[in-house]
C-alpha cells in the first residue's frame, strides 16, 4: 500500500512538474498565449508543495521522485506528444521505477539493524 501511495504522489508531482515546463515552451517556441505562462506557474508552485509531503529528508524523495518522472515523462512523449515508445523506453521505465521502489521503500535509517 505504501508503495502504492508513494507512487500516485509522485505521478502527480511529476505531471505537475511536466505541464509547468510545457506550457512557457508551448509559448516560447510555438507562439501560443502569453496568459498560459499563469497556469504554467501555479503547476510549478504545485509541483514544488508536492515534493514537500513526504516525511523525509528532501534529497531522498527527490531522488526517487527521479524514477517515476522518468515514467510519467514517456507516459506525456506517447499521450501528448504522439510519439511511439520503443521497447527500450519500456526497459528505462522499469529500471527507473525499481530504483524509485528501492530508494522510497528502504528500511529506516534509525533502524541500526537496517544499516
Amino acid at each position: 500500500m505504501e508503495l502504492l501511495k508513494v507512487s500516485a504522489l509522485f505521478a502527480l508531482t511529476a505531471v505537475m512538474e511536466i505541464v509547468g515546463c510545457y506550457l512557457p515552451w508551448l509559448v516560447l517556441r510555438q507562439g501560443k498565449p502569453v496568459w498560459l505562462l499563469l497556469p504554467a506557474a501555479v503547476a510549478l508552485a504545485v509541483f514544488a508543495w508536492l515534493l514537500t509531503l513526504h516525511p523525509a529528508a528532501a534529497g531522498r524523495p527527490y531522488a526517487a521522485y527521479g524514477g517515476m518522472y522518468i515514467v510519467v515523462a514517456l507516459a506525456w512523449l506517447y499521450v501528448v506528444d504522439g510519439v511511439a515508445l520503443t521497447r527500450w523506453d519500456w526497459a528505462g521505465a522499469a529500471v527507473a521505477l525499481a530504483g524509485m521502489a528501492i530508494i522510497a521503500l528502504q528500511p529506516s535509517t534509525l533502524d541500526p539493524a537496517s544499516r
